[in-house]
């Protein structure tokens, strides 16, 4: 199989992607949103003419809220987030985007997140991911429980979270590019598709392991000779069209979901776009050749 034949250029790739994308986390950071930070959201509709976003800027920047973003939702609508807003502050940011009655608009959200409870939601979130890492090697350890050679039931899981490192750190870079370039904010919706991406990945990978142990029982209850390597190539061969469709037709519902679903999960999104891409990528090209590699260094 090409991906097991070729797996130190895959983990060339794998490792100078994994690179690039720590360091942006490093040097440029995420762009963390008022879920995290704590603040206030304002979604406004505006109905009839539309302000430009400059100018809705510059008249929120005269009334001196600290920092500020501005996003376009939609064709007549903007989202607004600055620091923790006092009840008056609110008053006067409805009135300013009235612009002395030049336009009008509807309310559609306003949110208040106080920094005690972005710290929490902060918590919350890493212990949410590193739970589900756990709980995963646990569970396909126990899984193949039955299968410890040539390589143990932990290796699979082992090289698992391998993969899922990968799958979450690809979108997490991109995410960094677009806070710098685009205006993304990490908030509650990033942390979501990171989660269902991690279970979504896992996924794909079982489904391969899974023929692994099933071509390995069959090759002891059968006194069938080969070598490990090509018992995985021979499992990638029979499971990677069905990865490669499935992720297939999960790319194309997001594809359609971010070219005509609303401004405000495009993101969102995005996200799910570019870990469904690193998870297909990751189970065929970096999981499958790990065991190999494991069971190579295991011999000698």
């Amino acid at each position: 199989m090409f991906a097991v034949r070729n797996k130190k250029i895959f983990y060339i790739i794998s490792g100078a992607m994994l690179l690039v994308c720590f360091g942006l986390m490093i040097f440029w950071g995420f762009n963390v949103g008022t879920d995290f930070k704590g603040g206030t959201i304002v979604e406004v509709k505006y109905q009839g003419s539309v302000p430009a976003k400059a100018e809705i800027e510059s008249a929120l920047r005269d009334i001196d809220l600290g920092e500020l973003s501005v996003r376009i939702a939609g064709e007549n609508g903007f989202i607004i987030r600055t620091h923790d807003l006092s009840a008056e502050e609110q008053e006067l940011v409805k009135d300013t985007l009235l612009f002395d009655g030049s336009y009008n608009y509807s309310l559609e959200r306003l949110n208040s997140v106080g920094p005690a409870i972005g710290r929490e939601l902060t918590d919350k979130a890493l212990v949410a991911i590193a739970a589900i890492i756990v709980i995963t090697i646990l569970f396909i350890a126990y899984t193949f429980r039955g299968v410890s050679r040539p390589v143990s039931s932990w290796s699979y899981g082992l090289v698992s979270i391998i993969a899922l490192i990968h799958d979450i750190t690809i979108p997490a870079g991109a995410a960094v590019l677009l806070g710098k370039f685009a205006g993304m904010e990490v908030d509650a919706l990033f942390i979501t598709a990171l989660l269902s991406l991690l279970g979504y990945s896992i996924n794909d990978t079982i489904i391969i392991f899974d023929r692994v142990r099933d071509n390995l029982k069959q090759n002891k209850e059968n006194n069938t000779h080969e070598s490990f390597e090509e018992t995985v190539s021979k499992s990638l061969s029979q499971t990677y069209v069905r990865s490669i469709n499935t992720s297939v037709t999960v790319f194309l519902v997001l594809i359609s979901l971010y070219l005509f679903g609303g401004a405000s999960i495009k993101f969102f999104i995005l996200t799910l776009i570019i870990g469904t891409v690193s998870g297909a990528y990751s189970s065929i090209f970096l999981a499958a050749p790990l065991l190999v590699t494991i069971n190579n260094w295991r011999r000698k």
